[in-house]
């Protein structure tokens, strides 16, 4: 399209999108990527066409390590998730926020931070689709999971919505959880780069416990506004609650298939502290240091 075709396709989108959904929060305007919808669409397309022509490209390359660039991509991630865990606190703790239910205008100044650091876990989403083409590049494709997919496009076209109509008040409970977990994630799979220290990452399995632990946790906080409302959107707490619920059958499912059906060889080589996969994720580890028949990673 010609620049003249695209603003007038982004306009005719954006008021289609706002008939459906309300009008727009305008403290974000202006803000990247989030005036319209189509960079993030089409950044997600583009994502799920690499996850289906990556592997055909690779099928007859040798597989490449990236293992001075994967334990900084890692604690990069590991930084920016204990950045937003932080700034999410602190701003609860600034504005008040009650646990029960939050408006997305009674904050005050906390608001604004609140809205600040969800952006930047917005944008973390954009940043963790290279977990999937690091699998691609290491020839990892068995870990390019259903769920691992599912996850990682969806959650950055929930929050686009998330911070162009409700970018504070009663969201900042799941992103908080989310963070924190995400520290503990991205700090085993940067570890797990250094031989040396896999004989001492034992918190793996305890991960996607953590994980299950805060889906539950974030539908019992968001069905609390349901019951006791405070005027946050009942749309979006609906929403949050069946995606919610969703990732919680996705995620169950992952670790009885990974911790519970384990055969007895398989657990010996947990057991002997090999950096096998958590969540359906090792990318931590190069190709070649990885045992055989891992089992996939979920987020």
């Amino acid at each position: 399209m010609h620049g003249l075709e695209m603003e007038s396709f982004n306009h005719k989108l954006n008021l289609y999108i706002d008939s459906w959904m309300g009008p727009r929060d305008p403290r974000v305007r202006g803000w990247l990527l989030l005036d319209h919808y189509i960079p993030t669409f089409s950044l997600t397309l583009l994502y799920l066409l690499i996850v289906w022509t990556g592997p055909r490209y690779m099928k007859n390359r040798q597989p490449l390590s990236y293992r001075g660039v994967m334990v900084a991509y890692n604690l990069g991630l590991t930084l920016l998730s204990f950045y937003m865990f932080y700034e999410l606190v602190t701003g609860v703790l600034q504005g008040g926020y009650s646990f029960f239910c939050q408006d997305t205008r009674s904050g005050g100044s906390a608001d604004d931070k609140i809205i600040n650091v969800l952006w930047w876990y917005y944008f973390s989403k954009l940043i963790e689709f290279m977990d999937t083409f690091f699998f691609i590049l290491r020839k990892n494709n068995h870990q390019i999971t259903f769920l691992h997919v599912f996850h990682h496009a969806t959650m950055l076209n929930i929050w686009w919505f998330v911070m162009n109509w409700v970018p504070c008040g009663h969201s900042y409970f799941g992103a908080c959880l989310n963070s924190f977990i995400h520290v503990l994630m991205y700090s085993y799979y940067g570890l797990s780069a250094i031989p040396s220290m896999r004989p001492y990452l034992w918190w793996k399995k305890y991960i996607t416990q953590g994980q299950l632990i805060q889906f539950v946790l974030t539908v019992i906080q968001t069905t609390c506004a349901v019951v006791w409302p405070c005027g946050f959107p009942n749309g979006w707490l609906y929403f949050q609650i069946s995606y919610m619920v969703t990732l919680i059958i996705l995620f169950l499912n992952f670790y009885v298939k990974t911790y519970k059906k384990q055969d007895p060889s398989q657990r010996k080589e947990y057991q002997n502290g090999m950096a096998s996969p958590v969540n359906g994720h090792s990318n931590g580890m190069a190709s070649s240091d990885s045992v055989k028949h891992r089992k996939p990673r979920a987020d």
